[in-house]
């Protein structure tokens, strides 16, 4: 079996323009805003995440960990087979990969990405 890696650490903010200085501010992170993409990165600068709005479906908490994944398709069939759940299914992010949301058998959320 092939090691996978942790890729992508998604951290849920209310305001993604001035919730996400509270991390530059403590910890230095440096933080890009992308507004044609509604979306927020950060870099620790060993290792680069985002943000993610808090909404219906992502509450405070919900700290998203996102694992590389050759085959995300495959990968959903060998999570459902050993006791997990898909929650969102293998969906484009125009320009920048693929990613599915699943749960493990404990109900823990997680995602994949390639």
């Amino acid at each position: 079996m092939v090691k996978r890696s942790i890729v992508h650490i998604e951290i849920p903010v209310n305001a993604l323009e001035t919730d996400t200085k509270f991390y530059a501010d403590v910890f230095g992170w440096e933080i890009v805003h992308m507004p044609e993409k509604d979306y927020t990165f950060y870099n620790t600068g060993n290792f680069e995440g985002g943000f993610m709005k808090v909404d219906e479906q992502v509450q405070p908490g919900d700290v998203m960990v996102y694992i590389g994944s050759e085959d995300i398709d495959a990968d959903l069939k060998a999570i459902e087979a050993a006791g997990g759940k898909t929650i969102i299914p293998k969906t484009a992010i125009p320009g920048a990969g693929w990613f599915a949301w699943f749960t493990d058998p404990t109900g823990n959320k997680l995602a994949l990405y390639t």
